[in-house]
């Protein structure tokens, strides 16, 4: 068949017409995710994906209602941003559980960061689930790029079981990131396979170290979070915790959420790992020595944190449960956080301020 120079012409042009057609269908599509998205949120009827549908946006109590009368207005000094739920440990205790699927659009994410750095945001913390899941630690990178290089934050943190974090995310974030926290309630790997923690043939302990050089390396401030349960409350961790040498080893006591690792509705049974207020105060007094430390009992931790899900609402916990707010993205930051339960006074009494720039921590690298 002979093809003349009249038929290539139609055909590239055509061919450009398509190319151009895409362009624009994928644009509008991704407009079009993030209006549902938004929609969903405002609705009220965010699934997980899986036929779940998130819990409606409850009535306060009256005795809430009139302390939210009557109270300051907030400002959300350090949040905790929980944008994924899912993880890839089993922990028994763990009370922020794989109850959806859910991630925000980067973008979206970005614009509700926005809105909370204008609101007064100096501290931002991503976690989970487990933060490095998404995009195999690219989404939590752009947003801590985005936040310390557009935003300006102070502080930029994230916390982690550590077990998905590679040398490259180092090379490619390091630079923006303040403080990696790593999850590790126990120096016994048997231990960790207890609580849920265990990785295989990975060792939970070895993968510690390299991350404490890897932090080094890259000028990251390391810190250590350490749940005391019923399976590590006898451990003694003090040479473990001073040959790592954190710049903070928060330690807490194991803690029961409704709906999260408790009651009928949970995905975990927490209460075989709980602890006596006396055995945790004996823990304490044992790793006393440990400049580091920082511990957080039941009373300290349960409404001393601003909490965000993975629908940007505020998380109010002072019932034992976690009733969620309507989204910052759609009602703002200052009346969403209104029903957070936030205890201002019980987080600078647990020492929720402190030094958290890596610029004024001064460590020896």
């Amino acid at each position: 068949m002979q093809i003349t120079m009249g038929m290539l012409v139609p055909t590239a042009l055509a061919a450009r017409l398509v190319s151009l057609f895409q362009q624009h269908l994928d644009s509008l599509w991704s407009g079009l995710a993030i209006l549902f998205c938004r929609m969903r949120i405002a609705l009220g009827w965010i699934g997980s994906g899986r036929g779940q549908s998130q819990p409606q946006v409850k009535a306060e109590p009256k005795e809430t209602q009139e302390k939210l009368n009557s109270s300051q207005p907030v400002t959300p000094v350090s949040v905790n941003y929980h944008f994924t739920r899912q993880c890839n440990y089993k922990c028994g205790f763990c009370f922020h559980t794989a109850k959806t699927s859910f991630v925000l659009p980067l973008e979206e994410a970005k614009r509700g960061l926005l809105l909370l750095k204008q609101a007064g945001m100096e501290k931002i913390n991503f976690s989970g689930g487990e933060p490095f899941l998404q995009d195999r630690g690219e989404y939590v990178g752009k947003l801590v790029r985005f936040c310390k290089e557009d935003l300006a934050l102070p502080s930029v943190s994230i916390v982690s079981n550590g077990s998905l974090i590679r040398e490259r995310w180092f090379k490619d974030y390091g630079d923006y990131l303040d403080i990696l926290a790593i999850s590790c309630d126990s120096f016994n790997e048997e231990v960790n396979v207890l609580i849920g923690r265990g990785q295989g043939k990975k060792n939970h302990v070895e993968n510690l170290q390299k991350l404490r050089k890897w932090c080094r390396d890259y000028k990251v401030a390391f810190k250590i979070n350490s749940v005391i349960n019923r399976f590590n409350v006898d451990e003694d961790m003090n040479e473990h915790i001073t040959a790592l040498s954190p710049v903070r080893w928060k330690v807490f006591q194991c803690l029961l959420i409704e709906g999260e690792n408790s009651g009928e509705d949970a995905l975990r049974e927490a209460e075989r790992f709980l602890i006596s207020n006396e055995e945790f105060e004996a823990f304490l007094e044992r790793h006393k020595e440990v400049s580091c430390l920082v511990p957080e009992s039941n009373q300290k931790m349960k409404d001393s944190y601003l909490i965000l899900d993975e629908y940007m609402r505020f998380l109010n916990c002072t019932g034992g449960r976690k009733d969620p707010s309507r989204s910052i993205l759609d009602v703002g930051v200052e009346e969403a956080i209104k029903f957070s339960g936030f205890d201002e006074k019980m987080f600078l009494k647990r020492g929720g301020k402190y030094v958290w720039s890596k610029a004024d921590l001064k460590l020896d690298w």
